[in-house]
């Protein structure tokens, strides 16, 4: 098949990429590059199978041609990240909102391109109803709290492709991911895990915000990415909305305390209060755990990538862009 990742270039796309050329698929990457990085890309750089095009979501005619040739696309181009979030609040409610009502539009005039979105676990707000099942009450807090718009963002996301379903029979899938984490991952916009494991690298403090008695389900990168591909073979799964994630439960605490552990590392583990990273009007979830049955009737899945593997992982590739940097620094 002839296959478009929008957001190719992005931690979760250049592995989907990865497992899609190794099926013998031809593979598109769409990213603007302003959160990617075509490092992540650069193992596929020569494949003969491989295209990568720099376009914007947000500029339908950059879409029109990736899109009119693709017969599967996978939405993954979006603002990622609480930091990014908190930082940029326009650029990540109109990316989220309106590139995903160009690219549906885009797949609706070809004739009906199949299109996975890649939506998030945010869409489930404060709801205290564990675990969050996608059959759920959605519950926001108030709009004067910009991690609210994101949440909106990605709902409304959700409203647009089924919309494009029900109106035209666009053949969709919606996916909301939990915590996807592993190699390539940055902790630059928020990312625990990748923050953690550099500064535990750097011997520098752990930082824990809040009392980290919050809880989250780390999903290893390669199950999300083999379950985003298996879901997509599915016609029984389009016009549905699943879960994809772990829904194994670790305070953040307990994950600055895994990290050390398993990396051998001496540094002290700081708290750190919300309100001097985030600000004062933000607003955290004490639990977030996905109930994984429904995608479990669609597909087989089972997660079960241990954490610690993941840990050691992302420290791995972290030590070898260092390596790089410092080589490419000394030259």
């Amino acid at each position: 098949m002839n296959i478009l990742i929008t957001g190719g270039a992005g931690f979760i796309g250049s592995h989907l990429a990865e497992l899609l050329l190794t099926s013998g698929h031809q593979v598109t990457a769409f990213d603007n590059l302003s959160t990617g990085n075509t490092d992540n890309l650069e193992n596929l750089s020569k494949h003969p199978n491989f295209t990568m095009i720099r376009g914007d979501i947000l500029n339908p005619e950059d879409l029109a041609e990736p899109v009119s040739t693709a017969e599967l696309v996978y939405h993954l181009a979006a603002s990622v990240g609480v930091r990014y979030v908190l930082d940029n609040p326009v650029s990540a409610l109109e990316v989220n909102t309106q590139g995903t009502s160009n690219l549906m539009k885009a797949a609706r005039d070809t004739g009906g391109t199949k299109v996975v979105l890649a939506s998030s676990s945010e869409v489930y707000g404060r709801s205290s109803n564990l675990p969050y099942r996608e059959d759920d009450v959605l519950s926001l807090g108030p709009t004067s709290v910009p991690r609210w718009g994101y949440a909106c963002s990605k709902m409304l996301d959700e409203f647009l492709a089924l919309a494009h379903r029900k109106e035209s029979n666009l053949p969709v899938i919606v996916l909301r991911l939990f915590n996807t984490v592993g190699p390539r991952q940055s902790g630059s916009y928020g990312m625990v895990i990748p923050r953690m494991v550099a500064q535990c690298l750097n011997n520098q403090p752990v930082t824990v915000y809040g009392d980290g008695s919050q809880t989250r389900c780390f999903g290893y990168v390669g199950d999300v990415a083999q379950a985003m591909i298996d879901i997509a073979n599915s016609l029984e799964a389009e016009g549905e909305v699943f879960n994809l994630g772990n829904d194994v439960e670790i305070s953040i605490l307990a994950l600055a305390e895994l990290i050390k552990e398993t990396l051998n590392s001496t540094s002290p583990i700081e708290l750190v209060p919300f309100e001097s990273v985030y600000g004062s009007d933000f607003q955290d979830i004490p639990r977030r755990i996905p109930d994984l049955n429904k995608i479990k009737k669609y597909i087989e899945y089972d997660p079960n990538t241990d954490l610690s593997q993941i840990i050691k992982g992302i420290a791995d590739q972290l030590n070898q862009n260092k390596l790089v940097d410092d080589r490419d620094q000394s030259h």
